[in-house]
This record gives structure tokens, sequence and C-alpha cells, in this order.
């Protein structure tokens, strides 16, 4: 229509809007509350806006991250902060119908579910702890790939100093061992079924030669199994308790920090298994953030930001 884009939106958020009558600007930047979106079924999770600038986000699962969706945003992730303005601004009998929170396994955010929502079983997202045991599995492909790398260094110097050409060995596939190592990263993350054949061929000369990577991810798998099965929770803690006997017997100090992390977070590992729900709606929600923000092309001015989030998701 020919109208200058920069004064549109200058004169829509001056005039237009109700931004500067909106009840929540004196405190947007450090926290906003809608305790009429809350329901029985919240997410936790943290973001960032700008500049690294974490918020903490929770969201009703019912509302599919549409209008309604945002129950409350809060600056920073500091359990003590947080609580306080729940407490002092959500109604107790409010906080009561809520019934279930999943999360991550961050320690605030199961103290803040804890201590705001008293009557709700936490429930730990599942896709959180599968990326533990499959970044298990990394730790060893990068721990090989150094050895490798130090171990041509050494091979071209010496050939160097011979004064003769050094050629690395080229596997069966075509690639180096160094590569094979670099080109395993994301096939390490799949399970076996969705490998290309490209894929296939390289994870048997990797397990061939690597044989600690190989069994390192039929564990990393073994996990995925046990979630992905339909199980009661009494059934899922001991086919987790088998699990960790594996783990024993492998002998990875990265999967005994695993067993460690298990042992901390138990009850909300298992409580999965009831009702078999993830964080996916808080990821999806993230998601929408960022496609906002880049539709700002960043976050200049936050609480105009924040009003426009709010206007469509809350």
């Amino acid at each position: 229509m020919g109208v200058n884009g920069r004064n549109f939106q200058r004169q829509y958020k001056e005039k237009l809007s109700d931004f500067y009558s909106w009840k929540q600007l004196a405190h947007a930047e450090q926290y906003i509350i809608y305790p009429k979106n809350l329901g029985p079924y919240l997410t936790i999770d943290e973001t960032a806006l700008s500049n690294g600038e974490l918020y903490t986000i929770i969201t009703n699962k019912a509302r599919k991250g549409k209008k309604g969706a945002i129950v409350g945003m809060f600056k920073g992730t500091q359990s003590s902060d947080i609580i306080k303005i729940i407490l002092e601004h959500y109604p107790a009998h409010k906080r009561k119908i809520v019934r279930e929170v999943t999360l991550d396994m961050a320690g605030n955010m199961n103290l803040i579910v804890k201590k705001c929502f008293p009557g709700a079983m936490r429930v730990t997202d599942r896709f959180h702890v599968q990326k533990l045991a499959y970044e298990a599995v990394q730790d060893i492909r990068i721990k090989h790939r150094w050895e490798t790398l130090d171990a041509e260094n050494k091979a071209y110097k010496e050939a160097k100093t011979k004064g003769i050409e050094y050629h690395p060995e080229v596997l069966s596939n075509d690639d180096t061992r160094k590569q094979l190592l670099a080109r395993s990263r994301y096939l390490l993350f799949k399970p076996e079924e969705r490998w290309t054949l490209a894929q296939w061929n390289r994870a048997q000369i990797l397990f061939e030669l690597y044989p600690d990577i190989g069994k390192a991810y039929k564990l990393a798998n073994n996990l995925c199994e046990i979630y992905n099965w339909k199980i009661q929770p009494d059934i899922a803690r001991t086919k987790l308790a088998h699990w960790f006997n594996d783990i024993e017997k492998a002998g990875f100090n990265a999967f005994m920090t695993i067993r460690r992390t298990f042992e901390t977070h138990h009850q909300t590992i298992t409580n999965y298994f009831y009702s078999r729900s993830t964080n996916a709606a808080a990821e999806s929600f993230n998601a929408k953030i960022k496609d906002f923000r880049r539709q700002f092309r960043g976050v200049v001015d936050v609480k105009f930001f924040l009003f426009r989030l709010c206007k469509i998701y809350a």
C-alpha cells in the first residue's frame, strides 16, 4: 500500500495497539503471569529471547501452542525468584488443579514444580534421558577421533623425516579412519532401521574397527527400546535395573554418569511410564518463539516483543 514499514511499526506500537495500557507492562521484563491459563497438564522449560538472556516459560499443554498457551514467563532461571512470584500471584485453588508437569532434568525446574504445584506428578522428558545415552556414545567416538588424528600426525612427521610421501589407510568405503569417525556422527544418533545404505556400510566398518563404539551404541539403543515399549512402571523399573547391570559390565565411564543421573531423578523418570507424557509441547513452543524472533529480525524492545507474543499465545 506504499506505507513505510518503520512508520507503520511505530504507529502500531504507539497508537493502534494497547501496548502502553497493557496491565503487565510495568513488570513485563521480569515476569508475565496468566493464572487463568492454568490447566491440569503443564510443561516448563527455558528459552533465550536475545543475547542469550534466558526466560523460564510455563505453558498449558491443552492449548497446543495456540491462544491461552502461556501460563507464565519469568526472566532468568533462579528458582527462588520464580517460586516467590508464582506463590504470590497464582491462587492456591488454581494451582491445585495441576495434575502433571513435564520437564527436563534441571534441578531448578524440579524445585519450582515441587514447591508451586505440590499435587502434580513430575515427569522427566524421555528425550532428554535418551540424549544423555547417545551423547555418551559420541564421547567414545570423539576420543577415538582424537587418537586417530594424533596417530596420523605422527605418521606424517615420520614420513616427512624419511623423505617419503605419506598416504593414510583407505577403507573399503573410501573413507580414511579420520573421515570414518567424523562422518559417523549422525548415524550414531539414529536407530539402525533409519540408516541409509551408505550409513549401514559405514557403521559395519566402524563397529569392526572400534568394537567399543558398537557396544555403546547398542546400550543406547536398548534404553530407547525400553521407552518405546508400552509397559507398566514396575516392569520399566526392572528393565532399567537390567540395563544398569549391562552398563556396569561394559565399564564405560560416560554411561556411569547416566546411572548417577538416574539415581537422582529415578522417580520422575519412571513417572513417564504412567502417562507417557513428553516435553515436546514445550520444545514446539520454543520453536514458535524462535520463529517469531526471526520475523522480528532479533529482539530490540523486549517489552514490545513480549507484548506481541502474549497477544498471540496468552
